[in-house]
């Protein structure tokens, strides 16, 4: 990977990070069902209306990324984190995602894994579970599967990707979008009835609406831009273990804004990922270099 991508999707999983206590900051205050149907309503409007539909890319595989990415990944995140799974945790178990994701290439697009990718997932799986064998007080078991479900989702989705190859990145996150805003409100309707809509004007506080802003053009604008252009350029066993940084920003944002803390062990789970990331990222190009000449 080249090294400007690969600084960029460290910035990128950095956001996501952060992402998850400005989740937490908009729950607050707002329905989680309603908070994920407005964050997909502003990433797809108004810009949808200057950026032509991806033509390369045909409207049921956007519509099935827009359900499976709004409902199937970030409507089920925000509501494992409304049963009480804490920002932190939420990060960490959500990164499954990079191992769903480098074994369904491997079995769908016949992508290598290589030693290096190997012992990477190795290192960096031993300290995720770590981390969640040792987190107390708000894992719960409910929570726990949901985020494990959305793992999945974020999965599929990568595929997606790397089978259409959008020319136009920007136009297919925009415009998968108009599919998830709908699926999301009437989910919303489904499950509380009106209640959220007439509290809405309410519940919007300036922390809300900074939540749904930075969730809508920070997080998923801008974030998967860049993260589904490194997806359609490079094979997944060299992208997918750059999102096991994510749960490191995860706690350290938590940590900071809502005094989320951790005990030894659960560092030492944390270390022991980072370093499964960047024998995963190193790993192969340590070994293509060839020998000095005496």
């Amino acid at each position: 990977m080249k090294v400007r991508h690969l600084l960029l999707g460290i910035l990128v999983t950095v956001i996501w990070g952060s992402n998850f206590s400005v989740i937490e900051a908009g729950l607050r205050d707002l329905d989680p069902f309603l908070l994920t149907a407005l964050r997909f309503t502003f990433t797809a409007f108004p810009l949808v209306f200057f950026l032509r539909r991806p033509r390369d890319v045909g409207i049921g595989a956007l519509a099935v990324y827009g359900v499976l990415f709004g409902v199937g990944l970030w409507w089920v995140v925000n509501l494992a984190m409304a049963k009480g799974l804490s920002p932190g945790l939420s990060s960490l178990v959500l990164q499954f995602s990079a191992f769903f994701t480098v074994i369904l290439s491997a079995g769908f697009f016949r992508e290598h894994i290589g030693a290096p990718q190997w012992a990477g997932m190795a290192f960096a799986g031993t300290g995720l579970a770590l981390v969640i064998v040792y987190t107390e007080g708000a894992a719960t078991t409910s929570g726990m599967a949901l985020v494990l479900l959305a793992a999945f989702s974020w999965s599929a989705c990568n595929l997606i990707v790397k089978r259409c190859k959008p020319r136009d990145m920007l136009a297919f996150v925009v415009w998968s979008s108009v599919f998830s805003a709908p699926a999301l409100f009437l989910l919303t309707w489904l499950q509380h009835g009106a209640a959220p809509f007439v509290s809405l004007l309410e519940g919007l506080t300036p922390r809300a609406a900074g939540s749904v802003l930075f969730q809508s053009y920070v997080t998923t604008i801008f974030g998967y831009k860049v993260w589904n252009d490194l997806m359609k350029t490079y094979p997944s066993a060299q992208v997918a273990p750059l999102s096991l940084i994510v749960p490191v920003s995860g706690i350290a944002t938590s940590s900071l804004v809502f005094d989320e803390r951790f005990d030894m062990a659960i560092w030492a789970g944390i270390v022991a990922m980072l370093f499964g990331v960047a024998v995963f990222v190193l790993g192969p190009r340590m070994l293509r270099r060839e020998p000095a000449t005496v």
